[in-house]
């Protein structure tokens, strides 16, 4: 059985991330709710504010891990080293035919560290990796909430499941949520978009102004299946579920054994044989603890 995740998940980061998960599914979704007219636009105007309202949510989060002790420096600092490794990935794929190399790095290092680390990674990584290949635009903060998201995900997955079950469940999970990243990636843009622009002029997959959200949707859906399900969001899936499958335990090993090593998470304390309470790791507790095992010799 899997332990539980080194960066662990207190009540308070648990709220906040429920609540920044619905503040972010707002974020897709309000156009289906709210009349709005169809621009060239897609979102420019508003993406700046988005993008500085999902500051402020991951300086929460990470302030209520610290405030919990789900987080540390040290996990902080892997939490910069996960980043910048999945922005040197990315330009690997570039998204060129849905191949993306960001998400299978993501899925493991949530599925280890835990929801909380996984929902911060999600959106750093991705914020990095724009740095890194100028794919900063007005679709970034949206890109970073679906991948804040995955990385979340992979964080509640049961943590029973192990070995090659756990690479199984894994794999699926990446797949799923690589046809999740394109439904909500076409959703931000696809209520703003003209009849020209999509070049369909039946109206069967266009936004429709003031219809009901059902209707609307069902557009939205074979507006989805017709432009990238086949293609963007198949290699996609395929290939998170490769990188999964092939890196995998390797990868698994490799974070689990620094997670090891890093000590994660509040430190333990015990009594010297002085009646003393000394915090566990410490330069203290190592040099009581090699005394006592000297006194346990003679």
């Amino acid at each position: 059985m899997n332990a539980a995740p080194p960066v662990r998940l207190g009540p308070r980061s648990a709220a906040v991330l429920a609540l920044a998960s619905a503040a972010g599914l707002m974020m897709f979704v309000w156009p289906l709710l709210i009349r709005v007219e169809p621009q060239s636009m897609q979102h420019g105007p508003d993406a700046p504010f988005v993008f500085i309202g999902i500051l402020p949510i991951l300086i929460i989060v990470v302030l209520a891990e610290l405030s919990e002790g789900g987080m540390d420096s040290k996990a902080l600092a892997m939490l910069g080293v996960l980043s910048a490794v999945n922005a040197a990935l990315r330009p690997l794929g570039a998204g060129t035919a849905g191949i993306e190399t960001v998400f299978f790095m993501l899925v493991l290092a949530g599925r280890v560290f835990g929801a909380g680390f996984g929902f911060v990674l999600g959106c750093t990584s991705l914020f990095a990796s724009a740095l890194l290949t100028a794919g900063v635009g007005p679709w970034l903060p949206f890109q970073m909430m679906c991948s804040a998201w995955i990385g979340m995900g992979a964080g509640l997955l049961p943590r029973r499941v192990t070995g090659k079950a756990e690479i199984a469940m894994l794999a699926t999970y990446g797949i799923v949520v690589a046809y999740l990243f394109g439904f909500l990636m076409n959703l931000w843009f696809w209520p703003f978009i003209t009849h020209a622009e999509v070049h369909y002029h039946d109206g069967h997959i266009s936004y429709v102004p003031g219809d009901p959200v059902l209707d609307n949707l069902h557009r939205f859906t074979v507006f989805t299946l017709l432009t990238s399900t086949a293609g963007w969001d198949t290699g996609r899936a395929i290939t998170n579920t490769v990188a999964i499958l092939v890196l995998g335990p390797a990868v698994l090993a490799t974070l689990r054994r620094a997670a090891r090593k890093a000590s994660y998470g509040p430190a333990q304390a015990f009594t010297t044989p002085s009646g003393a309470t000394v915090p566990a790791r410490s330069p203290a507790h190592r040099k009581d603890a090699a005394w006592a095992r000297r006194s346990s010799t003679d």
